[in-house]
């Protein structure tokens, strides 16, 4: 049985123009969380926003009461050199830093003005977003096999271990793509070892393909233009949640 569906519209797909606005809106409609993209023209060949940016839609959107609840700002780092900005999004009002574990093997600074020699590596980076009172989610590209994460989710230290894990279902660094039914295998198997693992799914998430998600046993769930773009978004959420929690209780 896997944890309960949370919805987490990508904010990629909001109206800029007026994204506080829209974020809010789309928390009323019913989402759980909003899914932040952070890219940096570098790990990916895209950029998005930084944090001012986050911090300004903060204003517009309630800090959850408890870790993993209502309005928890989802951040996926989709950068090269992550731990430098921790700090930074934890400013801002970051509730979960979700890195790339193909990134984490970078800097160990732990800013961005910083300089050293020093790298980090995904079980250091997790300690270290913890320490500083956020939750840590690790991402993985479409390229990137699932036993990596063995190590880090069977940590015995549980400061070492990620509260999600993100599995990739297009490349990052673009909106509107096909989902990539080939990386399901991997939620199977995450689903199968770790039953009570939060795991996320990102990339081409909608009606159609939300069977298909909810079947692997995603719970986390994570639509930008199937939501924003949709005639009634409240709609849309709905579904995706009652897609996910059929497969968790067993009523299909």
């Amino acid at each position: 049985m896997a944890p309960k569906a949370i919805i987490a519209p990508s904010i990629l797909s909001a109206d800029f123009a007026q994204l506080g606005a829209d974020c809010a809106r789309t928390m009323e409609q019913g989402a759980d969380w909003l899914h932040v993209d952070i890219m940096d023209g570098h790990f990916v060949p895209n950029i998005t926003f930084g944090a001012p940016v986050v911090a300004k839609i903060r204003k517009h959107v309630d800090k959850p009461a408890a870790g993993l609840g209502r309005g928890t700002f989802d951040c996926h780092m989709m950068i090269a050199e992550p731990k430098k900005w921790v700090k930074e999004f934890q400013k801002a009002g970051c509730d979960l830093y979700c890195f790339h574990y193909e990134a984490a093997f970078s800097s160990a600074a732990e800013s961005p003005e910083a300089r050293t020699d020093a790298k980090t590596n995904p079980k250091d980076l997790i300690r270290y977003i913890h320490g500083l009172g956020l939750l840590a989610g690790i991402a993985l590209k479409p390229a990137t096999g699932v036993e990596v994460l063995t190590e880090l989710l069977e940590s015995e230290d549980p400061k070492e271990r990620p509260d999600m894990v993100l599995i990739m279902t297009v490349e990052p660094g673009f909106g509107g793509q096909k989902f990539m039914a080939s990386e399901l295998p991997k939620v199977q198997a995450l689903r199968t070892k770790y039953p009570d693992l939060n795991i996320e799914v990102d990339g081409g998430l909608g009606p159609g393909t939300i069977d298909q998600a909810a079947d692997a046993g995603a719970n986390v769930i994570v639509a930008g233009s199937a939501v924003f773009g949709a005639k009634d978004p409240a709609e849309v959420i709905s579904l995706l949640r009652t897609t996910v929690d059929s497969r968790s209780t067993g009523k299909l």
